[in-house]
């Protein structure tokens, strides 16, 4: 006997002339955007949380025990660009503040004559090797 509000009153139909009803959904498994989403924003809670416990720890056991490795990471933190706009130039600028500048600009060019400018620090660059891919779980069998 097939199920129906006549045999059972509290069956609910799956569809209603041909739309799925209410409260039941045409992919049970959901999407993989929603899904994805899902993940990203457990993993990224996650990853938060450990950082908040450890990062500090980490941050200097990678600095102490891998320089390059840190400066590596340092460097992929600083914007590849950045955007200037410019709002007048020297055209909007006063004469106060025209004189200003190259004063400034003076004062710097005098440093760099005397030597004054930043020390430069000579070295090598230490080779830090990749990490190896992590190993894929086998199925135990």
């Amino acid at each position: 006997m097939a199920l129906n509000a006549k045999a059972n009153p509290n069956y609910v139909p799956k569809r209603i002339n041909g739309k799925f009803a209410p409260g039941w959904s045409g992919n049970p498994g959901g999407s993989l955007e929603a899904m994805r989403r899902s993940f990203n924003k457990d993993f990224l809670l996650a990853l938060a949380a450990d950082f908040k416990k450890h990062g500090a720890a980490a941050i200097e056991k990678v600095r102490e025990q891998q320089p390059a490795a840190y400066m590596k990471i340092c460097a992929l933190l600083v914007p590849r660009e950045m955007k200037l706009e410019h709002s007048g130039g020297v055209k909007a600028m006063t004469d106060e503040q025209i004189v200003s500048a190259i004063a400034a600009i003076e004062a710097w060019m005098a440093a760099q004559k005397a030597g004054e400018a930043a020390k430069v620090i000579e070295g090598e660059a230490e080779v830090v090797p990749s990490l190896p891919a992590p190993a894929r779980p086998t199925k135990a069998s």
